[in-house]
Order: structure tokens, then sequence, then C-alpha cells
């Protein structure tokens, strides 16, 4: 990776290593409220009603909705910011760097959807195809960041990379299968907005404020349009310049000063309030009988492992790719279990999927159990991948450099 890219994907790695410990954190009290004593605190609260006025606009929606719509639109914005950076600047840059990682997520994309629909049948549960298509960067780099001296650093880019367009497949498809009837005018307004923004750069504007007024807007127009309000930030994120504008790295100072508040505040927030399902009575008897429930925890467990893994070694064999110096074929397995850990963004479409609250919280328990599964396996690759050869080359290369 080019050294004027090394630092941000290094603060960009730290950032989510840290979230994926809190981002566990949250899930767990998640799940102890909502099992608890206090459980019927736990709904009452996720379902209380907040009315945002600000005439002539006037929304009220639960304080669950706030989250998922408004708080996640920052997530998928900061998501939109690291992507635009790949794309221009990053791995994803170069045509043949992109190629495993880009070959590889699609492999890992669509045979989880194919194991899901297969294992999932005829049921309403199909509505669902898209939950193990996600890869939770957070919790997958935490992982590595806990392993960090049994795994070489080309993993980790690789694992980066392939969430990333993990993240792009993801948004597609929220944006085309998982939005309710599209209003084309309100879906125009979005546009113009956008194209005012783009405009807006073209001349020069350097203040912050009237980007933000627009950008505000657009999230309005996106949200009464139909399509989700968070692909607003994505398609608002990509318009921020990569390179420098007016003497500023703007896309730097935007995920500097954002990334933090989406990795500590948002992401945790969001875990809080969609994680606390209710295990008590026959839900883990229902859950394990629950077809939706294997669908969607075998598509995560084996689609990743499976998809990424055979892709990546097709590619590699056939010469289109070669693999980082130091990752073996272990890695690459150890990865694609990790890959399987879809949390974040598959409870995400997990909430746009189903109207019916029981296939909610089935969905939600197959995703929970998937991503602690793979979460161990790719841990347990990983942890016998040749951690201790690393560290026998990073001894030898020091003696090597040693004076005298």
């Amino acid at each position: 990776m080019r050294s004027t890219v090394v630092e941000p994907v290094r603060a960009f790695l730290q950032a989510e290593a840290s979230s994926g410990a809190l981002l566990f954190a949250a899930a767990l009290i998640a799940l102890g409220w909502a099992n608890g004593p206090g459980s019927d605190s736990y709904a009452r609260l996720w379902e209380t009603e907040l009315t945002l006025w600000i005439d002539p606009l006037n929304l009220t929606e639960s304080l669950r909705h706030w989250v998922n719509e408004a708080l996640m639109t920052l997530f998928f914005f900061v998501v939109g910011l690291e992507i635009k950076r790949e794309l221009v600047t990053g791995e994803l840059s170069d045509r043949r760097a992109a190629a495993l990682p880009v070959m590889a997520a699609f492999g890992g994309a669509l045979l989880p959807v194919a194991i899901f629909l297969i294992v999932a049948g005829r049921t309403d549960g199909r509505a669902g195809w898209g939950i193990p298509m996600a890869t939770d960067i957070a919790f997958a780099i935490g992982v590595l960041a806990v392993l960090r001296r049994r795994v070489p650093p080309g993993a980790r880019v690789i694992l980066l990379s392939i969430a990333i367009v993990d993240d792009i497949i993801a948004i597609a498809v929220i944006a085309v299968f998982y939005a309710d009837a599209i209003e084309a005018a309100w879906l125009g307004v979005a546009g113009v907005g956008l194209a005012v923004i783009a405009a807006m750069r073209h001349i020069g504007v350097g203040r912050i404020y009237p980007y933000l007024l627009i950008g505000i807007g657009v999230w309005y127009a996106t949200y009464s349009s139909g399509v989700h309000a968070t692909i607003a930030g994505v398609a608002l994120a990509l318009l921020a310049p990569a390179h420098r504008y007016r003497g500023r790295d703007v896309l730097g100072v935007l995920e500097n000063r954002l990334h933090p508040v989406s990795a500590y505040v948002v992401v945790p927030l969001f875990a809080l309030a969609n994680a606390g399902v209710d295990l008590r009575g026959t839900a883990l008897a229902d859950a394990a009988t629950s077809r939706l429930t294997w669908a969607i925890g075998s598509g995560l467990l084996l689609g990743k492992m499976l998809g990424i893994t055979l892709v990546t070694l097709l590619v590699v064999r056939l010469g289109v790719a070669v693999l980082p110096t130091g990752v073996t074929t272990r890695h690459v397995w150890g990865l694609s279990a990790l890959a399987g850990i879809g949390f974040t963004v598959s409870l995400f479409i997990a909430e746009l999927a189903y109207q019916n609250p029981e296939l909610t919280d089935l969905a939600k328990i197959g995703v929970l159990a998937a991503s602690l599964l793979s979460g161990t396996i790719g841990a347990a690759v990983l942890i016998t991948g040749g951690g201790h050869r690393l560290r026998r080359r990073a001894r030898r290369s020091a003696n090597a450099t040693s004076p005298g």
C-alpha cells in the first residue's frame, strides 16, 4: 500500500479494533437487559416515540427507528468515505491489487445467498436473503487486533479490502431490494440536492454549513422517497473530494472527526438498540428448528468461508492476483471465517427484511450465533496459522539488521 495512505488506514484499523470491543460489550448488555428483570424497560425505551419538529418538517418515529434511520446514516457516511479513499488512493485503486479482494468479496457474497435460499426454501424467511452477505469490519478487525502477532500485516489489508467491497455490495442490495414503494418526486429532489453539492464543490465553496444544510435536505428527501435514508450518507460521502481541496485534506478531516463518533457512539448504540433478542421461553428451541435461523447461520459461516477461500485460491492459481507477503492458505481460511461475522449490517438488513417481529428475532438469533461461531473458528485457525514462524522471521530480521 502506498505510503500516502498508510497512516489513514492504520488509524482506521485501530479505531475499528477498539469499536469491536465496544460493540461486543453493547451486544452483551442488550442481551442481558432484554432477558433480565428489567426486560420490559428495554422494550419500552426503544419503542418510545420521539418527534423532530423543524418547520415545515414534522417526523415522529420510535427511538430505535431514529437510531436505525438517522444515526446509522452517519455510520454509512463514514463507510462511504473509506470506500472513496480505497477507490481513489487505496488498495482498490490499483486494478491488479483490487482483483483479489473484489473477486473474493463477490464469492463471499453470492455463495451465502445461494446457501441461504436453498436452506430457507419457500418460506416467508426468503425475504432476508441479503442478511448473510455482510461482514462486520469492527468485529472482524477487533479479532485480528487480538491476534496481531500471529497474523501478517497483509492479512489485515486483505480482510479490510474484502469488508469494504462487501459494504459496497450490501449498500447496493439495500438501495435496490430493500426499498419501500419509490416516490419518484422525492428521489428527484434528493438527486437535485446531490447535484447542487457537486456544483458547490466545483465553484469552490469552502464553508461546511451550506453542505451540511443541503445534506440534511438530501437525507430527508431520500427518507421520503422510500429508499432507505442511510443510502443518502453513502451518496454524500462519495461526493467528498479525495484529493486536497482549497488546500485542505477534506476527506482526511471528515474521517478523523467522524469515524470516532461512528465507531464509539453510533455502532455501539445500534447494537444496544437491536441486539436485545428475547431468548427466554421457547425462543432458542424455536430458533434451533427454524429454517430461517439455519439459513442465516449456514450462509454466514459456510458461505463466507467457502466463497472467499475458493475464489481466492482460484484467482491466485490462475495468476490473476497474488497473496500479500507472508499470507498463506491457512490465513485465507481464517480470514474467510472472520468474514462470517456479519453483526452490524446483517442485523440492519434483518430489520429491513421482515415486518413480523418473530421472523426478525429468529433472524437476529441466526446472526448472533453465526457471528460468534465464525469469530471463534477464524481465531482458532489463525492461532494455529504459524504465528511462531512470523515471530522467528521477525527475530531473524532484527538480528540481521543489528550492529555487530
